[in-house]
């Protein structure tokens, strides 16, 4: 992923019943110690309009976040990692963001979503979760 740029990831249905929860979240420099950076990549809920450094876990369409510090001094300081990500149930499409704090390149995220099927009050409540979010950043 290259700085300033958001990915999409496609997981709504039909129906909405069926339910994802983050259960890995990692990052890789494109280039370790070859490209020295600061970056910083967020898994949001609703769309993003613009790309921030800024990591806000009050901010409730934040489902995950990350730090990966990448030099190009070789051993003395390698790639470092910092990942937290929400165990909370969604059943929308996901937006990956990332911003480079300090220095270039690019990075490669991973994300390994568990799959659940969910009873219609539990979609319900997702997909209304999902319609105030979108509502409140319209607003």
């Amino acid at each position: 992923m290259e700085d300033n740029t958001q990915d999409t990831i496609v997981l709504h249905t039909n129906n909405g019943s069926t339910g994802y929860r983050i259960v890995k979240f990692e990052l890789m420099p494109s280039n370790p110690g070859g490209a020295a950076g600061e970056h910083v990549v967020n898994i949001f809920k609703i769309p993003q309009s613009t790309n921030s450094n800024d990591i806000d876990f009050s901010d409730n369409t934040l489902l995950g976040a990350g730090y990966a510090s990448n030099s190009t001094s070789g051993d003395s300081q390698p790639t470092r990692q910092s990942v937290i990500f929400d165990g909370e149930i969604f059943n929308q499409d996901i937006y990956v963001t990332h911003r480079i704090q300090n220095g270039s390149g690019s990075i490669n995220y991973y994300i390994e979503l568990e799959v659940m099927k969910l009873a219609l009050d539990e979609s319900t409540v997702a997909t209304l979760k999902d319609i105030r979010n979108i509502t409140q950043a319209n607003e």
